[in-house]
This record gives structure tokens, C-alpha cells and sequence, in this order.
């Protein structure tokens, strides 16, 4: 037994401690193996490996999925006018749209839409139109050149329509210190 324990033993000793080659059990280097091929398998994408025809294929499958979801809960150009102006009129919309207003656009326009990197809100000059489907399509589709976002991509359909309801109901607000008007007059 002692002949054994000493072809165990490591030819090298540190402080005194002599150490034995004791090597891993051989499920743990088939499972640590095994891991390794499967990350390779899986980072080259190899359909089979996993569900379906890979996690990429997958990933653009619900992609499109989403896209064609949100399309069908959304008309193409937005909603009807008539379906703004009876949004506009409801106060729990304009609520709603206040909120979205002071979270995502009182930064550019203050609190209030007087205005402070973008433009006032509460005159009746509009530089990309100030109907409520023109107000709507700004802040869905944004103006990139002027640094408006495009909020469309960020936000739900309600919370835009919402948004334009009570962007259109600060109209004939007086703030303190607005800045000038700019773009052109509109009538309401």
C-alpha cells in the first residue's frame, strides 16, 4: 500500500506538504467536455442544437411575430381623425397623455409645453402641422433632423395617441416665459 501512495505522490513539495496526483472523476470531464462542445455548437448557431432552426431564426421569428401583432393593433396611417378627436375629448385620455408627456417629453418642451430645447406647444404656430393627426405622426414618426425622437418605437399606440390628445388640449395655455413661436400659424 505505502509503494502505491508514493507513485501517487507529485515530485514537487511546497512548505513541506507533499501533494497526490488526484485526478477528476471521469463523469466530470465528459460533463466539462460535453460543455464545451455544446457553447461551440450553440455559438455557430447549428440548427438542431436546441428548439427549432436556431436561436437566431428564432429571434427573427418573434420579431416578426411582434411587427405583425403590433401592425394588426394598429390601422396603417395611425388612427382616423374622428378617432383622435374622440380621444382628445376624453379627460382620462388627456390624463393619460399628461403623464406620457411630463415622463418622455417635458425634457425638450418643459412640464408646462412652453418650450425649452423644442419648441412651445401652447401657441398656435406648428412647424410640422398642428391637427391632431399631424401632432400624432410627429411624435410617432419623429423628426430626426431637429432631434425629435421617434417615439412610435418607443412607446405603445395608446400612449402616442394619448400623448397627441394632450399636447393638442395644451393649445391657448399661457405659460410663464414661452419660448417664441415658431414654424407657421394654424388654425385650430
Amino acid at each position: 500500500m505505502a509503494d502505491q501512495d508514493n507513485d501517487r505522490l507529485l515530485d514537487h513539495s511546497y512548505d513541506g506538504i507533499e501533494e497526490y496526483d488526484n485526478p477528476m472523476p471521469r463523469w466530470w470531464v465528459i460533463t466539462f467536455w460535453a460543455t464545451i462542445v455544446f457553447s461551440i455548437l450553440y455559438a455557430l448557431n447549428v440548427p438542431g442544437v436546441g428548439n427549432g432552426k436556431g436561436r437566431i431564426a428564432d429571434y427573427e421569428a418573434d420579431i416578426a411575430r411582434a411587427r405583425a401583432s403590433r401592425l394588426a393593433a394598429e390601422p396603417a396611417g395611425g388612427p382616423t381623425p374622428e378617432a383622435l378627436a374622440a380621444l382628445a375629448a376624453n379627460p382620462a385620455t388627456i390624463a393619460d397623455g399628461k403623464q406620457v408627456f411630463v415622463t418622455y417629453c417635458a425634457v425638450c418642451h418643459r412640464p408646462d409645453g412652453g418650450g425649452q430645447i423644442g419648441p412651445n406647444l401652447t401657441d398656435d404656430s406648428w412647424i410640422h402641422g398642428g391637427t391632431l393627426v399631424e401632432i400624432r405622426t410627429t411624435i410617432n414618426d419623429g423628426v430626426l433632423a431637429k432631434g425629435m425622437p421617434e417615439w412610435g418605437k418607443v412607446l405603445k399606440p395608446d400612449q402616442v395617441n394619448a400623448a397627441a390628445a394632450y399636447v393638442k388640449s395644451l393649445l391657448g395655455t399661457n405659460p410663464p416665459n414661452p419660448k417664441p413661436p415658431e414654424g407657421t400659424k394654424s388654425s385650430p
